[in-house]
């Protein structure tokens, strides 16, 4: 089983090797991304530096895995793979990234909506908005 998890950061180098790896697949002809970023938003006259995740590791494989079956099966995909930051995130680093395949495109544009809205809602991951005082608060997804 694959661990969907990394430690801080997701690289942009990493991003970039993953895609590199999929040059030889001659049968696909459809790729699609997603990168979530952190962003500085702002609570209460306080604001976020980063955000530190954390996850019931074990079930978010297990889960993360049987989506990427149902989502190969229903949309007809090569291959689908997730990734999402453990551990503290600063503002403006990557933290959540998809990319999967296919070899039309009608169908992987559909396929990246749904396994973006379902990891954030079907994944036990947690975030915590820590703010520049250092002080901190549960992120709620929206």
């Amino acid at each position: 089983m694959k661990n969907i998890f990394k430690n801080g950061a997701i690289s942009p180098q990493f991003i970039a090797e993953s895609i590199e790896k999929h040059q030889s697949k001659i049968k696909i002809g459809a790729h699609q991304t997603f990168m979530g970023q952190i962003r500085q938003d702002e609570h209460e006259e306080q604001t976020v530096a980063a955000i530190s995740y954390s996850a019931q590791e074990e079930m978010c494989n297990v889960l993360a895995e049987k989506l990427r079956e149902e989502m190969i099966s229903k949309y007809d995909l090569s291959c689908i793979h997730i990734y999402h930051s453990i551990g503290r995130v600063n503002v403006g680093e990557l933290c959540f990234f998809v990319f999967l395949s296919g070899r039309h495109r009608s169908n992987t544009f559909q396929a990246i909506e749904e396994c973006v809205n379902r990891v954030k809602a079907e994944l036990p991951i947690f975030g915590k908005e820590i703010y520049e005082d250092e002080s901190h608060s549960w992120k709620v997804n929206t």
